[in-house]
């Protein structure tokens, strides 16, 4: 046995087996170090120790319920998630139909532009030929002429710079072909309202979404005038009223003779004769005209231009030939009348 500062330190097993048995007593019952037994006999008591809460003190029943009420407010219920949801459906029905209108006065505006663009291509032509009207008695062709230039086979087709039109061919609302017809003949690719017409030429196609008014281009917009005169072409300026006689319009095909003034309007929209009665800009479309104008077009409008020089703007089918609303096919009757 040795003596070293008041510790009696016992050199036996029996000190060792203590030790170990004051440990498994520590352990077991988990003091903290400030509330371990000390060798001076005196402890420092912790409240709470064995809650964990021992380091904030005592915690009142007020404060407990407080802090219950903010740990469940961390996390949204079902109900308040399914109302969140209901907020953001309501505010998305609210917007998309905003969004899609501007989107489409977007698209007018683009198609506007093109058509001011073909409005300049064509006044310079008819600068340039003495005042004449290209004229080409098929419109494909002449289309062809002016995008492929010297590669194609007719020189004498009247044409202008296909690098020009090669970006204002389509209405931004008509840009793809729904479907394609395989066959020899098949050159055309036809389709509705919001898709594009189609033409190929040597295994080269393009797409377009306006068409011609075949009586000024064709040369047969006044067969009163001798044939060896207009197969040059219209004399534009000789012309009255060019306001009013549409030029290149939106459309279902490269071309069209447009309406007679008895013309039906189509049962159903976009099928019939007429291929430039479509809804395609809300009850309008858009065309160019012979003073090199650009404006909305109302689809019952179209019975009231010069299409050509004998045609009858106050026909059976305009407010001044008596036409009353129930005349109309359904799908046209909400539309404006002129």
């Amino acid at each position: 046995m040795r003596k070293a500062k008041g510790l009696v330190l016992r050199s036996d097993s029996s000190f060792a087996v203590a030790l170990l048995r004051r440990k498994d007593f520590l352990r077991r019952v988990a003091f903290t170090p400030l509330e371990g037994p000390r060798l001076a006999g005196t402890q420092i008591r912790i409240p709470n120790r064995q809650s964990g809460r021992f380091l904030a003190g005592r915690v009142s029943p007020k404060d407990s319920f407080r802090r219950r009420n903010l740990s469940n407010r961390a996390a949204f219920t079902l109900i308040e998630l399914l109302v969140v949801i209901s907020i953001l459906v309501l505010l998305m029905a609210i917007l998309l139909p905003t969004l899609q209108r501007v989107r489409n006065q977007a698209r007018a505006v683009v198609c506007h532009a093109n058509l001011r663009q073909w409005g300049t291509l064509l006044a310079l032509y008819v600068e340039d030929n003495q005042g004449r009207f290209p004229r080409a008695f098929i419109t494909t062709s002449f289309l062809r002429a002016s995008l492929f230039g010297a590669d194609y086979h007719d020189e004498r087709m009247p044409r202008l710079n296909g690098d020009d039109i090669k970006g204002i061919l389509c209405c931004p609302t008509a840009v793809r072909p729904r479907d394609k017809r395989t066959g020899p003949n098949d050159y055309r690719i036809y389709d509705y309202t919001f898709r594009a017409w189609e033409l190929s030429y040597k295994g080269v196609s393009f797409r377009g979404s306006y068409g011609f008014n075949e009586w000024l281009l064709m040369g047969l917009f006044d067969e009163s005038i001798p044939y060896l005169i207009r197969r040059e072409g219209i004399d534009v300026f000789s012309l009255r009223g060019r306001g009013n006689i549409p030029t290149l319009l939106d459309c279902t095909e490269p071309d069209d003779r447009g309406l007679h003034s008895l013309m039906r309007p189509p049962r159903l929209e976009g099928l019939g004769s007429c291929s430039f009665c479509i809804n395609r800009h809300n009850g309008h479309i858009n065309g160019l005209f012979l003073d090199w104008s650009v404006r909305k077009v109302g689809l019952k409008e179209l019975w009231t231009l010069k299409w050509r020089r004998e045609f009858d703007t106050t026909g059976p089918w305009t407010t001044a030939g008596g036409v009353l609303p129930e005349d109309w096919p359904q799908w046209m009757r909400r539309f404006k009348d002129y």
